[in-house]
């Protein structure tokens, strides 16, 4: 691997532990009111970014703070822009009052995994980053419907690989209800992150080896293993 992909996490979440988190990584996704946040909680996060020196991104979701933006909405498409125009509004908001730079934009939830897979809705959202964010880069989950249709209509893009999370064959992440789709211990991110930091591929829960390249590891903020395994993670293959 010629460069080091880039530690991100997603925080404004409410976690009491960001202080802990934010030397380990290198940007911060940052819940803007979709699924959990307000004003207070975004420039609460955004103060420790400046404080450490981190990069930090809007983090929009479905507008389902009940289930944490985590189970899909039917909602339709000029509802959901509206919503992510107002999360992202916010954010910057209160990103100008901070200082900070405005690094990237990445979904979450229901509406990054229902994007990934769905052509229709990978389509819709990429249309709206066009034609409001076109130089602000997106995560996108590699070989997916919203990495084919950023990288089509000339968005920047960084490919993102969960460190906490198992996949399937198809790339598309395990179930938070299965057992063990959630990494929170150190032997087994470190297992998950060898297989790419060595051969570039990815191995699924099946055993299946898919080739990835990676721009950005995400952890997630409320990963209950987060503050013990984090450091140890960034000393072994970064420090």
């Amino acid at each position: 691997m010629e460069k080091l992909p880039e530690i991100n996490c997603d925080l404004g979440e409410g976690i009491p532990s960001e202080s802990q988190i934010f030397p380990w990584i290198d940007a911060a996704s940052v819940a803007c009111g979709g699924h959990f946040g307000d004003q207070f909680s975004i420039e609460k996060t955004l103060l420790l970014a400046k404080k450490f020196e981190k990069k930090v991104g809007a983090h929009p979701s479905y507008p389902d703070k009940k289930n944490f933006g985590r189970q899909s909405l039917e909602i339709s498409n000029n509802e959901l822009m509206i919503s992510i125009q107002m999360q992202i509004n916010l954010f910057e908001e209160v990103l100008k009052k901070v200082g900070l730079e405005f690094d990237h934009i990445k979904f979450h939830g229901a509406l990054y995994n229902n994007a990934a897979a769905n052509q229709e809705l990978a389509d819709f959202l990429t249309d709206f980053l066009k034609s409001n964010y076109p130089q602000i880069p997106v995560f996108t989950p590699p070989k997916s419907q919203m990495e084919f249709f950023s990288k089509q209509k000339g968005l920047l893009t960084r490919s993102e690989v969960f460190a906490d999370r198992a996949y399937n064959p198809d790339l598309t992440l395990v179930s938070r209800k299965t057992p063990d789709s959630l990494l929170s211990d150190e032997k087994s991110i470190l297992r998950h992150l060898s297989q790419i930091f060595e051969n570039e591929e990815i191995k699924s829960i099946d055993g299946s080896k898919i080739p990835v390249k990676v721009d950005t590891f995400c952890f997630h903020g409320d990963n209950p293993g987060l503050e013990q395994f984090l450091p140890k993670i960034r000393k072994t293959w970064w420090d």
